[in-house]
Parts: C-alpha cells; structure tokens; sequence
C-alpha cells in the first residue's frame, strides 16, 4: 500500500481497483490546482482546478485509490513526494535535472515561462540575459525561480506567486517571471490587469510527480488513463471551463 491502513481511499472504480493507494498533495497553483475558499490548506472536494479534474479522472479511470490534500508551502509537500514511498505532488514542471528523481504521469498542461511587466513599462527584452539588470519577482522553490539561480541571476522570492501581481504594479519590482497561464491568472484574481509579456523564455508541461518507489504498473495505468482521457477530448474540455 501506498498509503497507512487507516487512511481514506477514493477515487477508485470498483471494476478495477487496486489495493495500491496515492498520497496526492498539491498547493495553491491556480488555474492548475488551488482551494475554493482560497486558504493554504484543504482537503478531497474543496480543492479545484484544471489539474485536480484531470487527475482525479485519471486515478478514477485507472481504478488507483487516492487521498488528495492542498497543503503549504511547495518546498515540504515537494520533498515529501521525493522521499515518501506511496506519495506524489502534482503539477510541476518535468526537468532534466528532475527526470530520474520521480516516476512521471503527464502531460496534464502548459506552463510557458515568461517575463510580466506592467502595461506602461518601457522594458523591452530579447532574451533572458537583458532581464539580467532588472528586479526580478519569482515564487519560492519554483522551477522557474531555480533557472533563473541557475543562471546566476537572483530574484526576489515570494511565498505565493499572486503577490508578485501586486508588487510589479506598486514598482517593487521591474519584472514577474512566472507561468502562463498561471501569472494572468492569478494577476487577475488580485484584481491586476493589463500586464504584457515581455519576453517568453521557455515552454515547459506540468507533470504528476510520483515517488520513484511508485509501482512501475501503477505509474502506467494511470498514464494509460491520461492517454485516453485526452484522446476523447475530456482534458480540452476541462482546459476549456477555466482558461
């Protein structure tokens, strides 16, 4: 099992379950996976959002148990999906530098790498290394806020992304380096609007990040699953209610 005796499982279609169940956790990620009452922590149906409906039809179809929890922050609910055997965190971005740390399930969705800049902002960039002289605002323990680190660069980290929307319009910061869809998103959800993208720098899929003890079966039922949700159009149509 992959989870304790006395946890709940669900999820599961009866004609197919297993005994191996999922520790599923998540964060405040919107449009991808958030809370409907918006706070840091919540459980199996308050949690909403494209890669939430897609993964909960995944498991269901795959006939895996499940247990799904929305927690804070990313960097604790990623290392334990990297240590915990029967765990897994999800949506996060499929790097080479990841690739042999988890069993992977995905692509759930797009998450394009990009610059934001107020709409009045003179900045213009061709390429990542002219953000080099600007304030960058990134989220802590992102993949997008390790490459910019990566290539040496130091941006001024937040613990949740959507503050980044209000500290780019009051010129605390020059530049917001974050997902697409997920910047205007949550730019908009802050009642921030207007912003333009500047530079796109990168075009990454978010993933359902397994512990690399995870079944080898089970990791392929599910990506069967996924396989043929989206060959029947359920995932475009689950893209389609939120972007």
């Amino acid at each position: 099992m992959g989870t304790y005796a006395d946890e709940p499982v669900v999820g599961t279609d009866e004609g197919k379950r297993t005994d191996y169940s999922v520790v599923l956790l998540t964060e405040n990620f919107p449009p991808y996976n958030m809370a409907i009452d918006g706070k840091n922590f919540a459980q199996e149906s308050n949690i909403q959002g494209i890669a939430v409906e897609i993964v909960r039809e995944t498991f269901k179809r795959a006939g895996i148990g499940y247990n799904m929890t929305l927690r804070f922050p990313w960097d604790r609910i990623y290392k334990l999906a990297l240590e915990k055997p029967g765990y897994g965190v999800f949506v996060t971005a499929r790097l080479p530098e990841r690739e042999k740390l988890f069993k992977w399930v995905g692509p759930i969705g797009p998450d394009d790498w990009i610059m934001l800049a107020k709409a009045d902002s003179p900045i213009q960039l061709n390429n990542l290394e002219e953000a080099r002289q600007y304030r960058i605002g990134a989220y802590k323990g992102d993949a997008i806020a390790e490459e910019l680190g990566r290539q040496g660069m130091s941006p001024i980290t937040v613990l949740s992304d959507k503050d980044n929307a209000r500290k780019l319009v009051e010129g605390q910061i020059d530049l917001w380096a974050t997902g697409d869809p997920a910047g205007r998103y949550l730019a908009r959800q802050e009642g921030v609007t207007g912003l333009k993208t500047v530079l796109r720098f990168n075009s990454a899929e978010l993933f359902l990040a397994l512990n690399k003890d995870t079944p080898d079966e089970v990791v392929q039922r599910l990506q069967t699953a996924l396989d043929q949700l989206r060959k029947e159009g359920l995932v475009d149509g689950i893209l389609g209610k939120y972007l």
